[in-house]
């Protein structure tokens, strides 16, 4: 995507607001504020942004479980499988 033909003025936003998020919910694209000439803000859809968090919660989930691995935090599946095997039959 070329970002460059997503980059607008805010003078822009303010006339034609209302067209441009209707404008980016249909497309799911970035519009790029700029303010005098420098970029300023980015807008996006809320079923992009959404989609951000969501990916952003579950990277730093994976971070997370990484660090668990290095810090020696973890057992091998096969180990916890027959554990809970052991613990279901012994009920």
């Amino acid at each position: 995507m070329k970002y460059s033909a997503h980059v607008k003025p805010i003078s822009f936003l303010k006339t034609y607001a209302a067209d441009e998020l209707l404008d980016l919910a249909d497309r799911r694209e970035r519009m790029f504020i700029t303010q005098n000439g420098e970029v300023k803000a980015v807008l996006r859809d809320i079923a992009t942004y959404e989609q951000a968090q969501d990916s952003l919660a579950l990277l730093k989930l994976l971070a997370l479980g990484n660090q668990d691995i290095a810090a020696g935090r973890a057992k091998p599946a096969r180990e916890v499988v027959q554990r809970l095997k052991m613990k279901a039959s012994a009920d």
